[in-house]
């Protein structure tokens, strides 16, 4: 929590030394092959998740509102909350927000139509449970967001390479610096 001059670290800086802590711990040689953001994506995009189907289960059930109007807007919220969070937790980009954002949405736009509407909606039309949808949906959709969030939207943080499997990780600032095995 402190840094060697024994002032308190930013909770970003934080976050990351928790999430390379947790990848060098992992089995088979699993530490070589994941990376931190990995796992930082997956708490951040876990927790909005389940703003995303809170928000769903409040305006189908509690407001009684159709499937699309409901996945959309828990979908739009959720979303940019994982932008501001991964953006400032996982990835530490310093890049111009506005080139980001304009591919974030249309990164989003596409998962939207492909995952939300097409997975989600789509299988609820057909009868399928509308939380087990959204589960389905947000499977796929996990695994697409990760992928162009690390080398389309924040690849500015490809040139820094995550040293993950070898004690160490990211600064804000992108310098490379040593985390202690918590």
């Amino acid at each position: 929590m402190h840094d060697t001059t024994g002032e308190r670290r930013p909770i970003t800086d934080r976050f990351s030394d928790f999430c390379a802590a947790v990848i060098r711990r992992l089995p088979f040689g699993l530490s070589r092959i994941v990376p931190p953001s990995l796992l930082g994506f997956a708490i951040i995009n876990g927790f909005t998740f389940s703003v995303d189907i809170g928000l769903l289960s409040l305006m189908k059930v509690g407001l009684g509102w159709p499937s699309g109007i409901a996945f959309t807007i828990g979908y739009v919220i959720a979303f940019g909350l994982a932008y501001y969070l991964n953006r400032t937790f996982n990835f530490h980009s310093h890049a111009p927000v506005g080139p980001q954002a304009l591919l974030y949405a249309v990164a989003v736009l596409i998962n939207y139509l492909a995952f939300i509407l097409g997975v989600g909606a789509g299988l609820t039309s057909l009868g399928v449970h509308y939380l087990l949808a959204r589960l389905l949906a947000g499977s796929c959709e996990a695994v697409y967001m990760y992928s162009v969030m690390r080398w389309v939207i924040f690849r500015d943080m490809l040139k820094q390479a995550e040293p993950h499997h070898e004690g160490a990780t990211q600064g804000a600032e992108g310098g490379t610096r040593a985390v202690s095995g918590r």
